[in-house]
C-alpha cells in the first residue's frame, strides 16, 4: 500500500512540474497596427520566434493602442509589447515596473492635414479634429513639442484631440467628417499624401528636434524570463535582416497583410527614414520634455528603464 502511495505521490509530481514548465514555457507577445511593425509581423508569419524558441508556445495579439497593453501586462494576459517611447514613459511614472529590451524601427510619422478643411493649425476650433492614436502616444508627445516650440504651449490643441486608430484616422480625414488633420505612421501616412487634398505640416523628427526611436519592445516586470527575451531578439534580428537583405520577399509576404500590392510595399518598406535596428534614442528627450509639460511627475532617466541583459 506504502509503495502504491509513493508512487501516486510521484507521478502527481510529475504532472504538477509538467504544468508549471507548461506555463512558463508560454510567451504572449502585442503588436499594434503599422508597417514599424514589420519585423514583428515577419517574424509571426515564419514563426522566427518559435525558430528560436522551440519549446515555447508564441501567442500574438493585435492591440489598438498602449492603453490596452498596460491592462494586458497588469492583468498577465500579456508579457512583451511593442509601442513608442512617450506611453511607455506615462506607464512607468504611474508605478509599472516595465522595461525596454529593444528598439524595432525609426520612421517618418508627421501630420497631415486635409487643405478643404483647414490650410494651418491656427484654423483648428471647435469644428475641427485632430485625430491620433491617444493621449500620451508618441503621435501626442510629438505634436506638443512641435507647439510648445512655435506657440510656447505644448498642450494649446489638447482639446481638439479624437482618439482613433491609423486605419479609421485615415479614412476620417479623407471623408466628410470633423476630422482636420491626423498625426500618423506608414503606410497610413504615405497613402494619405497620395490624395490631392492631403498636405504635410510637420514631421517627427522636425517635431522632435532630431532622431528618436519610434516602436521599442518592452518586458512587464514580472515575466523574468531571459531565455525567451534573447529568443525573441534573435527571431526579430532575423525578420530585421531579411528586410535588409532581401526586401524584395519581405514585401511579398507583407503585401497582402497590410493590404497592399508588392510594389506599393517594396517601396514603403524601403522609403527614406524607415529603419529598422535594435538602436534605442531619445528616452531622456521625451522625459525632460513630458516632465516640464506635467505629463510625468518624476525624472526618468534611461538607465531607469532599460532592461539589464
Amino acid at each position: 500500500m506504502k509503495t502504491k502511495i509513493v508512487v501516486l505521490i510521484l507521478v502527481l509530481s510529475v504532472l504538477l512540474s509538467g504544468c508549471v514548465n507548461s506555463e512558463e514555457k508560454t510567451v504572449k507577445i502585442a503588436q499594434q497596427f503599422g508597417l514599424a511593425y514589420a519585423p514583428l509581423q515577419l517574424a509571426k508569419e515564419l514563426d522566427l520566434i518559435e525558430k528560436h524558441l522551440p519549446d515555447y508556445t508564441v501567442e500574438w495579439k493585435q492591440i489598438m493602442n498602449t492603453a490596452t497593453i498596460r491592462e494586458g501586462m497588469l492583468s498577465s494576459d500579456l508579457d512583451i509589447g511593442f509601442m513608442g517611447i512617450p506611453p511607455f514613459l506615462i506607464g512607468y511614472d504611474k508605478g509599472m515596473n516595465w522595461k525596454i529590451f529593444r528598439g524595432l524601427s525609426k520612421a517618418p510619422l508627421g501630420l497631415t492635414y486635409n487643405k478643404d478643411k483647414i490650410s494651418s493649425l491656427e484654423e483648428i476650433d471647435i469644428k475641427h479634429k485632430i485625430a491620433l492614436p491617444q493621449p500620451g502616444s508618441i503621435q501626442h508627445i510629438l505634436l506638443a513639442m512641435y507647439l510648445e516650440r512655435e506657440t510656447g504651449t505644448a498642450n494649446s490643441l489638447d482639446d481638439y484631440l479624437l482618439t482613433i486608430s491609423h486605419p479609421d484616422g485615415q479614412l476620417a480625414l479623407l471623408s466628410n467628417s470633423e476630422v482636420a488633420a491626423h498625426f500618423t505612421s506608414p503606410p497610413y501616412i504615405f497613402e494619405e499624401l497620395k490624395e490631392d487634398n492631403v498636405d504635410f505640416l510637420v514631421d517627427g523628427n522636425e517635431a522632435f528636434g532630431g532622431e528618436f526611436t519610434f516602436i521599442v519592445g518592452v518586458v512587464r516586470d514580472k515575466f523574468n524570463n531571459q531565455e525567451a527575451i534573447d529568443g525573441i531578439n534573435k527571431g526579430v534580428d532575423e525578420a530585421v535582416e531579411m528586410i535588409i537583405n532581401d526586401p524584395g520577399k519581405a514585401a511579398e509576404i507583407l503585401a497582402p497583410i497590410y493590404g497592399l500590392d508588392e510594389e506599393t510595399t517594396l517601396s514603403y518598406l524601403t522609403w527614406d527614414g524607415m529603419d529598422f535596428n535594435n538602436e534605442i534614442l531619445g528616452i531622456e528627450k521625451f522625459s525632460g520634455f513630458m516632465l516640464r509639460n506635467d505629463y510625468i511627475e518624476t525624472e526618468i532617466l534611461e538607465e531607469d528603464v532599460l532592461n539589464e541583459q
